[in-house]
């Protein structure tokens, strides 16, 4: 099983993660925003990771805190569960449809961080989640996880388009994570 545990305790956030890249979607997520909430479920469910979150921020003065905490959390996780990516497909991509908003992501676990994003939001809030937040949460992650990533997404209900970019994601990510056998997929050998 490729499972990681990761905590990170902060002055502004604490939080608690368990990832299991070979699950069955199962989720187990409190941060105390219910869309982020909604959001994570999501992306565990479409990509079949199970995921226990318990996350505390100082919401008292925003959500910008416990976000980017569990984005660098939630990156942390996906490199340990991975491990030296012996055998990974490492490459992923995904296109998702939400009614009329469209998703797509495209990633490379090859070990480089980069990510570049195309959404405007029309709303500054998705119930109270700061549609800002979805650029850092995909930034912290990909920087944490060693990964480049490319998104796009376009619609205009920031509902489905921010759900679409979540969904997307799990798909690009499940795929790239798949093994398909023992070799490190890099002509320099290490990833």
């Amino acid at each position: 099983m490729r499972t990681a545990k990761i905590s990170r305790k902060t002055s502004e956030t604490d939080i608690q993660m368990k990832l299991t890249l070979d699950g069955i979607g199962s989720s187990d997520i409190s941060t105390g925003i219910g869309f982020f909430d909604h959001m994570l479920t999501s992306f565990a469910r479409h990509g079949n990771f199970d995921l226990t979150i318990a996350a505390r921020g100082d919401l008292i003065v925003d959500e910008h805190h416990l976000i980017e905490d569990t984005g660098i959390v939630l990156g942390q996780a996906i490199t340990k569960a991975i491990g030296d990516k012996s055998g990974i497909a490492r490459f992923g991509e995904a296109r998702i449809p939400m009614d009329e908003a469209l998703a797509d992501v495209v990633l490379d676990l090859g070990g480089r961080s980069y990510m570049v994003m195309n959404a405007e939001f029309g709303s500054p809030r998705v119930g109270e989640f700061n549609t800002q937040m979805v650029r850092h949460f995909f930034e912290s992650l990909a920087e944490n996880a060693k990964m480049n990533l490319h998104a796009t997404v376009r619609g205009e209900n920031d509902h489905h388009m921010i759900e679409a970019l979540f969904k997307a994601f799990a798909y690009a990510l499940r795929r790239a994570v798949v093994v398909e056998g023992d070799r490190i997929k890099s002509t320099k050998g290490v990833l």
